[in-house]
């Protein structure tokens, strides 16, 4: 019965979610910048389809705004990779999502795969992706090819880990 338990509270760990951790867009740089940012960030992996015109994400409509939310799908789409939130300076990471955003606007705080990149169509407000080569880290600004590989445990295979590691654990009680 106590493995039992002790497999239980291991499984517990391992499943908490992580803290979220948002990607956004500095204060006080160009919207010339945070627009190369956006059109990185969509035309490389971010789902920007929450930011086209009429979209959940869409107002405020300020490059700002969709800035904010452009490098963040691109950070959680790299598993909050290190450098996936630098954009040479003019982003970082933050404990703390965007404020003054819309309700129906859902910023993502933990890493995810889903879904696909969307390119928004032109005249569609502050967004636009006419395609250029800026990236999120490095000093010539066509970032990182290095994807980096992640481990996720799927909630069965963590509890099979808690279950074999309490099983080895009480044979030493």
């Amino acid at each position: 019965m106590a493995a039992l338990v002790l497999g239980f509270v291991i499984y517990l760990a391992l499943a908490a979610p992580s803290d979220a951790a948002y990607c956004l867009c500095n204060a006080g740089v160009s919207d010339a910048v945070l627009q190369k940012n956006i059109d990185y960030a969509c035309g490389n992996g971010a789902d920007c389809s929450a930011i086209l015109q009429n979209g959940a994400c869409f107002n405020p409509n300020t490059v700002k705004d969709h800035c904010n939310y452009a490098v963040n799908s691109y950070y959680q789409r790299r598993s909050q990779n290190g450098g996936s939130c630098d954009f040479q300076g003019s982003a970082s990471v933050s404990q703390t999502g965007p404020t003054g955003v819309a309700s129906a606007c859902v910023y993502q705080a933990s890493p995810s795969t889903g879904g696909g990149t969307t390119t928004p169509t032109s005249g569609g407000g502050a967004t636009t992706i006419p395609g250029g080569s800026f990236g999120p880290t490095g000093s010539t600004g066509f970032g990182t090819t290095d994807n980096g590989a992640s481990v996720t445990l799927s909630s069965l295979a963590m509890l099979v880990v808690s279950l074999f590691l309490s099983l080895v654990i009480s044979r030493f009680i």
